[in-house]
């Protein structure tokens, strides 16, 4: 192709123009081609959208009901049923002796609580002040010789570590601080300057967290650096009323917390905060109360409001989609046709454009109705009063033209009254998990039969999840993660195994816009050929009307030139 085109110089013509005007009917049918991408990016978008306020909606309705937690790490972690800190009610007669709370497993009633003994950890400290010089360095803060030697070996129930120093001018009691609390043994020095003691303690309360010094230190002047009366850092603990020297080699434990659990005598805990029976207790002082446990009607009612509320939000959102009305007049603009409207102008045109492209799609008809039908089948092998949703005062609004139709409706007296009856088969019903098998293996492995098993014996919010997540699965599969696959796998850690072993991580739609970008490339190279033909045609025009020209010249100076 000729990169400088010049013609008209013969014929007078403006060739250009002429050949721009014969491009633009050409080159419609790129627009076109490039008009039906854009229609496939806007329905790939709109498939996402909705796949990540499922997404979101799972996430959000398991965190709001404590179905999950997040780690310090960012990790999503799955939490039992029986853990739900917010379906029954725990309150104890005295909190200055300790304060309680109840997972959903603790049973309703009135408990008699004695705390005998509190669990605590070893701890010593240093009796008096420390130091008899400067503190920047261990020779001068003890009054050591700098060729002294520190020498000790902590041990504990997580590990042992020896620990020594020379040129005790270099080293500061904060360096040794340091050192024993980054070598992970469970205890912490603590030293305070300021009134110059040293503290040691284990880290954990209870008799299974000891620890045990072995002090080989040598100092010229005589004396320990951790054990024994003679020692420079002094430690004490309390034995008995009495405070007393460490002993070499001798080990110290922290002390078990002691209760009476009504009949039960003589319980013994590690920790001051532990869990009996559904109850969650933190002990503060030894003396004696009651704990009394009732269902939080008012607590697993507003729970279940707000899960519905959340999920007759993706009712609305996806019915206004399936039925949202197609103006098919409205195509994509080409760049020249934004260039000559307004911003608003274009916004509003596209507002049209994107209408209806999922109006009526299979995928989400598919999983809305999995979704409604499955809320409304039984639950099989349920263990308390409800197997089916009506039961406790939860139906469908009924279908009206012009509405989304779908939603949940409450009836609040009776899911109350359920909950205050039987609060424990509510949670059944809407969270029973199945066989540990089904639970347990994948749903691509798993028969038909199995599959409908597992659904059956599912509790209806879990059902819906899971309805929910096959759906996801779908749109993955036909429009791809987007950017959102971090979000997916926190939604169910395989959600894209699927996609990347059958679909090689390409969607349907992606192959779409990858074949159409092959015709635009091919209209493209169309496109210049007929360019460079236009161009040959007018030019062997420019050149037989010049010599036409010459011709004509010529003639007209040889009748010339005779007259």
């Amino acid at each position: 192709m000729n990169n400088l085109r010049i013609g008209g110089l013969a014929s007078g013509m403006d060739i250009d123009q002429i050949v721009s005007d014969l491009m633009k009917a050409e080159r419609t049918k790129v627009d076109k081609l490039e008009q039906d991408k854009q229609l496939i990016k806007w329905k790939q978008e709109l498939y996402q959208e909705i796949n990540l306020d499922f997404a979101n909606f799972i996430l959000d309705t398991k965190k709001e009901f404590g179905l999950t937690l997040t780690t310090s790490t960012g990790t999503l972690v799955n939490r039992s049923v029986d853990n739900l800190d917010w379906v029954k009610s725990a309150t104890s007669s005295n909190e200055n002796i300790a304060t309680v709370s109840a997972n959903s497993s603790a049973v309703r009633g009135t408990y008699n609580i004695t705390v005998d003994r509190l669990a605590e950890s070893f701890s010593a400290a240093s009796s008096g002040s420390i130091s008899i010089g400067d503190k920047s360095n261990i020779a001068s803060q003890f009054g050591l010789a700098v060729s002294d030697k520190i020498e000790f070996t902590i041990t504990t129930n997580k590990g042992e570590k020896k620990f020594t120093y020379t040129n005790l001018d270099t080293v500061s009691l904060n360096d040794i601080v340091k050192d024993i609390n980054s070598a992970d043994l469970g205890v912490t020095a603590v030293y305070d300057s300021t009134i110059d003691r040293f503290f040691l303690q284990t880290d954990n309360t209870g008799s299974d967290n000891w620890m045990k010094i072995t002090d080989t230190s040598t100092f010229s002047g005589g004396g320990t650096f951790i054990t024994g009366d003679a020692s420079k850092l002094q430690l004490k603990y309390n034995n008995g009323g009495s405070s007393v020297s460490l002993v070499n080699g001798q080990q110290y434990s922290g002390v078990d917390a002691q209760i009476d659990f009504g009949e039960a005598k003589d319980i013994v805990m590690s920790s001051n905060q532990f869990t009996i029976n559904g109850i969650n207790f933190n002990l503060k002082s030894t003396g004696s109360f009651t704990v009394q446990v009732d269902t939080d009607v008012d607590a697993v009612y507003d729970k279940i409001k707000t899960f519905v509320e959340k999920y007759n939000e993706i009712v609305e959102k996806v019915s206004i989609k399936l039925s949202e009305k197609r103006y098919r007049d409205y195509k994509p603009l080409t760049k020249e046709q934004k260039e000559q409207l307004s911003e608003k102008e274009v916004e509003l045109w596209e507002k049209k454009a994107k209408s209806g492209l999922l109006r009526s799609d299979s995928i989400l008809s598919r999983t809305m109705y999995n979704i409604r039908s499955g809320l409304y089948e039984q639950v099989s092998g349920v263990t308390g009063s409800y197997d089916q949703l009506t039961e406790i005062g939860i139906t469908t609004e009924s279908y009206i033209s012009g509405s989304t139709g779908g939603k949940l409706v409450i009836d609040e007296t009776k899911l109350k009254t359920a909950i205050q009856n039987d609060v424990d088969g509510v949670l059944e019903l809407l969270f029973k998990e199945p066989s540990e098998e089904l639970r347990t293996k994948s749903e691509s492995n798993m028969t038909a039969a199995e599959i409908q098993q597992k659904r059956s014996e599912s509790g209806l919010i879990n059902r819906l999840y899971d309805n929910m997540i096959a759906g996801m699965k779908e749109i993955i599969n036909k429009s791809g993660p987007g950017n959102d696959s971090a979000t997916f796998r926190n939604v169910k850690s395989n959600m894209l195994i699927d996609f990347i072993t059958q679909y090689s991580g390409i969607s349907m739609l992606d192959k779409d816009i990858s074949n159409i970008d092959d015709k635009i490339d091919d209209m493209y190279d169309y496109l210049d050929r007929v360019e460079d033909r236009y161009w040959r045609q007018f030019t062997a025009m420019e050149k037989a009307i010049s010599q036409m020209n010459q011709q004509s010249m010529w003639l007209m100076s040889q009748f010339g030139g005779g007259m």
